[in-house]
């Protein structure tokens, strides 16, 4: 079966509710937050339902994302693909895909043992095969991906991450369990959990466990395991764990997840001047800062588009030409495909007075925002004629003045 044939879309509609009912006439246009997929699995032997969320830039670009794999995807994927989207939009972390599961047997597939009292658990290795072996495969596959991926799991889905993390410690490379329900089958998977941390197995990156108010089990599960990291984690480990007072077992969530995926990519965010509300840094720190964070994520990243070119326009409006010019050229290279970059770098050349480069530039954004559908497409056809102008208008009084 063809990825087309099992695409459906899957759309969330945001309205506002007066008083009185919306005619037709005013109908709003429907906000796609994602898309809804049927994957096939024969490790499951049944068809899995995803939700899928790509970044805004993902049509414009050949950019590849990292992607955070969730379970629970009817209850915890809309605020969690919202909560990267307003992370990103923010500068504290780069874009990401965000991949969904839902439930079909949730005790069955996120147990890592078999209690008694429940018939159908203990099908957490068999979920980790659907995961390994089918859903990462699919999804890197069909989407431009980059090699780091994230996995969040809440209660049983904690307890899991846990589990993913110890039993396919190469699968993940940062993980977020929100009130791991360690407690399972007499607590029997915490002993293996401690002694895993405490040894040289780990693989994974970056940790980040929470709980709210949610009793005595829960805190006391989560200290040991705190315990362990504190002694003896390992070196390539960064971890916290954080406790969210008036949050209960289901609303701790969203808080959970958006400081986990703030802690996971700390640093991301270029340092500002509060005096001045400016971004700070020259253009070699900058590449010093990113080349730390790519070490440090164990994959290649590059600043951030629209941070660089911020700091491209404040040196454009001190004067700063050298410095306008290195951060612009900078952007064109590491974003070709960007039309507003070369638009950006378009104005600092005309700044400095080389037109024929600016036009060089300018026409350039013009041709990718054609291709890509840029809203500004026209503002870029606009500087480039200013630019043809400016020259046509050398070219005539040259001659004058000799």
């Amino acid at each position: 079966m063809t990825r087309r044939k099992l695409l459906a879309a899957f759309v969330i509609v945001f309205a506002t509710f007066a008083t009185f009912a919306p005619s037709a006439a005013n109908a709003g246009t429907p906000l796609v937050a994602g898309e809804r997929l049927g994957l096939p699995s024969k490790v499951m032997g049944e068809e899995r339902t995803l939700f899928v969320s790509v970044p805004d830039s993902y049509a414009r670009t050949t950019r590849r994302y990292p992607v955070l794999y969730l379970t629970d995807a009817e209850t915890q994927f809309e605020h969690t693909s919202a909560t990267a989207r307003f992370l990103a939009r923010n500068f504290f972390m780069p874009e990401v895909i965000v991949v969904g599961v839902t439930n079909t047997d949730r005790t069955r597939d996120l147990s890592p043992s078999r209690d008694p009292k429940f018939p159908t658990s203990g099908g957490a290795d068999r979920f980790l095969d659907f995961l390994e072996k089918e859903l990462v495969p699919f999804v890197e596959s069909g989407y431009r991906t980059a090699p780091y991926r994230i996995f969040a799991g809440h209660s049983a889905g904690g307890n899991f991450a846990f589990h993913a993390m110890r039993v396919r410690p190469d699968l993940f490379q940062a993980v977020i369990a929100v009130s791991p329900w360690l407690v399972w089958d007499d607590r029997k998977g915490l002993a293996p959990l401690t002694a895993f941390l405490s040894g040289g197995g780990v693989k994974t990156r970056a940790l980040f466990f929470t709980s709210g108010d949610e009793g005595d089990a829960m805190r006391d599960v989560l200290g040991k395991v705190s315990a362990a990291l504190k002694t003896t984690a390992p070196s390539g480990l960064r971890w916290e764990s954080a406790n969210y007072p008036g949050e209960n077992h289901g609303s701790v969530v969203l808080p959970s997840h958006y400081a986990a995926l703030r802690m996971i990519f700390d640093g991301w965010s270029l340092p500002v001047d509060p005096a001045t509300e400016r971004i700070v840094g020259t253009l070699g720190e900058v590449k010093k800062r990113y080349a730390g964070l790519s070490e440090r994520l164990g994959y290649t990243v590059t600043a951030p588009e629209l941070s660089v070119n911020r700091l491209g326009y404040q040196a454009l409006a001190q004067k700063n030409l050298p410095a306008a010019l290195s951060f612009f050229r900078y952007n064109a290279e590491t974003y070709p495909e960007s039309a507003n970059v070369h638009d950006s770098l378009g104005d600092a050349l005309e700044a400095s007075g080389s037109l024929e480069d600016a036009l060089a530039s300018f026409s350039k954004a013009a041709e990718l925002g054609g291709k890509s559908g840029d809203p500004n497409t026209g503002i870029f056809k606009a500087n480039a004629d200013r630019v043809r102008l400016r020259l046509a208008m050398q070219a005539v009084e040259t001659p004058a003045r000799r």
